[in-house]
């Protein structure tokens, strides 16, 4: 088992993952503040957050001020797997996490009360909070709908 100390140093830098565990989604929030921001929550098992990607990646391309958080529900143990697929999608200057404690209920209850895990499942923050959730795949048009949104 890694440790969270051995998992900080052996994926440190910018373009690594961040271990998720409890608190970390306050720590995201308050990271944010007064900043709309997309929360993406997907996995490597998970074809239709794969298909995502491609959209993620542009919307990036064409907002890059526009915060985007990638969180795969994924096992910290597969966090090598996380990082090739983010590479693969030339992700990995976003802000990027990866589960990283033994209890996925107690963070898919944190993140939201009302979610049970199913995937993909995307956020949308206004600048003071205000969510919404919306699962399953999403097109183009409807990321920038939703993103229209939040912004003021």
């Amino acid at each position: 088992m890694i440790s969270f100390h051995g998992l900080s140093r052996a994926i440190g830098n910018r373009s690594e993952l961040k271990a998720f565990k409890g608190g970390s989604y306050q720590q995201l929030l308050s990271g944010n503040q007064g900043k709309p921001f997309i929360l993406v929550l997907w996995s490597t098992t998970c074809t239709s957050c794969l298909k995502d990607m491609a959209i993620i990646r542009s919307l990036h391309e064409e907002m890059p001020k526009l915060k985007i958080v990638m969180l795969a529900t994924d096992d910290v143990s597969e966090s090598e797997e996380v990082k090739s697929i983010l590479k693969a999608n030339n992700l990995t200057a976003l802000d990027n996490w990866v589960f990283a404690d033994d209890d996925s209920q107690r963070l898919y209850y944190e993140i939201d009360p009302k979610w049970y895990g199913e995937l993909p499942r995307a956020y949308f923050f206004t600048a003071n909070h205000e969510r919404t959730g919306v699962s399953g795949a999403l097109s183009k048009e409807q990321f920038l709908s939703r993103l229209h949104s939040i912004q003021p």
